[in-house]
């Protein structure tokens, strides 16, 4: 395609905006590591929120989901939906935990919650693990993403593709800090949200579509169906029953973590009080999951007539490099028929997510590289203006390495299984470390030992042919990982008094987990109520769950079960705000 001077005006323009935020608090951002990674512990409940989805709404999601409905239908996004759960947990269960901490990144807490050597080094290795391994392999999925879109829409080859975005990044995260990142979250996310609709609107009004109506009539029932075909009991397993029942509890997912971690962590630390990170939150998971998906599924869907198969894409694009072709490049695809002004519109939004992304990553990863890793156990007496330093280059280096391992991987959804694979089984025990006081650090260090290596192993045998994959070798991984951590937590020692003392005294965990240690300090009361707590979480899934398939439904051409839902996410939405209320402000 050729943007025309329209377009790249407005792409360069929008480019300028957001980086606005980085060159203003660029100062601020230098003074020290508090405010280079957590902006000073003083941001609003809004900003962390807005920040969070701009985050996940990146290059690779609308790709991940058009890949999904291109091949297994709606009901396949359940394999992310399905994460609703997890983060509906983290809101009511953890998100004031985490602000309670008063941490400058998540990975403190193993030296707050466990003692001596095998705290430290659980710090240390998981400063490695997923500052550096984990994290560069988020942002090769997210440059994957981008590689693709440049190709269809701009013709440039991968690597021009890393280059250019690389140096971007770079600048804008080594520049601003968290505080930059925050801000230009606000408008970017508005860019590709707005970028998302419009792009679902023009899909719509292809000959081959005839708008909403017209998708409703030709696609086939069960493609347009929320829930997978019953008849199909492989298909139920794995995108249904496992995700709810599995893999929502048992895998770590950057942004679906259980009981928080990542940037998650990051944006609850960085929240002013308890209350912003809890309300934060929040508004992160209602949004993520109600808001967004229905502009990317509709574009996804008209795919599906547009160009029925990876040849109908091949042909209308014959620059697209075949190494990159796979169904989820038909998003891009139908990004083609948009006209001048809103393609570069487009463009611009797409880069939004992706700088977004990328930047809270880079941000993120390199917290735990400087802060837990380097100031920790290699430098410890050097100046803040020095760490800082360091963090800026350190921040190059994971963009460079990040490119390099975007050429390893195939499609969006390769990424994604990946992710859930390599955290696969350790969720369980993110879950309970709060509120069971007999887990220690050789317990997390088994857990991501075991789920790396199962991992691997998968990995590396599929890409030679093997064809290990499918729900029970989640539930596989899950199982030997989960008996691995728990033995192991049984055959060490518990964690001394002194430090679980500690601990409790400053997080106040509810729940039976902590009783001894509870009496131990004097009978000193729970922080939270246990029970509001699971009442404000199952309303919260209810509301999403209602708001994302009442919406669908009406989308879809059924207004009475859309109305019914659309309801029923009403009433929840007053339940909601009065459990909210009734835990108060903090």
């Amino acid at each position: 395609m050729t943007l025309t001077t329209l377009d790249w005006s407005i792409v360069v323009g929008a480019l300028v905006v957001c980086f606005l935020p980085a060159l203003f608090f660029a100062q601020r951002a230098g003074r020290s590591t508090t405010e280079f990674f957590t902006s000073g512990r003083s941001a609003p409940w809004w900003l962390i929120g807005v920040s969070m989805v701009a985050t996940t709404f990146s290059t690779d999601t609308p790709n991940l989901v058009t890949g999904l409905v291109r091949n297994g239908g709606v009901s396949a996004n359940w394999i992310w939906w399905a994460f609703v759960l997890t983060g509906m947990t983290t809101v009511f269960f953890y998100a004031r935990l985490w602000r309670r901490l008063g941490l400058l990144t998540d990975l403190e807490f193993y030296e707050l919650r466990y003692a001596g050597r095998p705290a430290s080094w659980v710090r240390g290795f998981r400063a490695i693990y997923l500052g550096f391994v984990f994290n560069v392999a988020i942002m090769a999925a997210v440059n994957l993403a981008a590689a693709k879109i440049a190709n269809v829409l701009l013709g440039w080859p991968i690597g021009t593709t890393l280059v250019v975005c690389g140096v971007i990044n770079v600048i804008f995260a080594a520049t601003s800090g968290l505080w930059g990142v925050l801000v230009a979250d606000t408008l970017q996310f508005t860019l590709a949200l707005t970028g998302s609709i419009v792009a679902a609107w023009f899909a719509l009004q292809r000959p081959e579509v005839g708008g909403l109506a017209g998708l409703a009539a030709q696609i086939e029932p069960q493609t347009l169906a929320l829930l997978p075909d019953w008849g199909e009991p492989a298909t139920v397993l794995a995108v249904f029953v496992v995700p709810l029942a599995v893999q929502w509890w048992a895998a770590w997912y950057p942004g679906s973590e259980p009981g928080g971690g990542s940037y998650v962590a990051q944006r609850m630390l960085a929240a002013r009080s308890e209350a912003d990170a809890f309300h934060g939150t929040l508004l992160f998971n209602v949004a993520h999951y109600a808001l967004r998906p229905w502009p990317w599924i509709l574009v996804a869907l008209s795919s599906r007539l547009v160009f029925p198969d990876l040849a109908d894409i091949q042909r209308a694009l014959p620059h697209v490099d075949p190494s990159l072709l796979g169904d989820d490049m038909a998003y891009s695809a139908m990004l083609t028929f948009l006209p001048a002004g809103l393609l570069g519109a487009m463009i611009a939004g797409l880069l939004a997510a992706y700088v977004s992304t990328i930047s809270t990553h880079l941000n993120w990863g390199t917290s735990y590289l400087v802060h837990d890793f380097y100031r920790r156990f290699l430098r410890p007496d050097a100046s803040e203006r020095h760490y800082v330093l360091i963090g800026r280059l350190v921040t190059a280096a994971l963009m460079a390495l990040s490119g390099g391992v975007t050429l390893l991987l195939g499609t969006a959804q390769d990424a994604f299984n990946l992710m859930l694979s390599i955290g696969a089984g350790t969720g369980l025990l993110y879950l309970l470390r709060w509120f069971w006081w007999r887990i220690n650090a050789w317990s997390e260090i088994a857990a991501m030992v075991s789920s790396f290596v199962i991992a691997v192993v998968l990995f590396v045998a599929n890409r030679g042919g093997a064809g290990l994959d499918g729900p029970w070798v989640l539930v596989a991984s899950v199982a030997v990982t989960t008996v691995v951590w728990l033995a192991v937590t049984y055959l060490t020692p518990p964690v001394e008094r002194a430090t679980l003392q500690r601990f409790y005294r400053l997080v106040r965990p509810g729940g039976p987990g902590w009783r001894q240690v509870r009496l131990e300090c004097g009978g000193l009361a729970p922080a939270d109520d246990l029970g509001l707590a699971l009442d404000g979480c199952v309303t919260g899934c209810v509301f999403v769950y209602a708001a994302l398939f009442g919406t669908g439904l009406l989308l879809l051409g059924r207004p009475m079960p859309g109305m019914v839902l659309t309801t029923v996410a009403a009433v929840a939405a007053w339940r909601l705000g009065r459990i909210v209320r009734a835990q108060g402000p903090r």
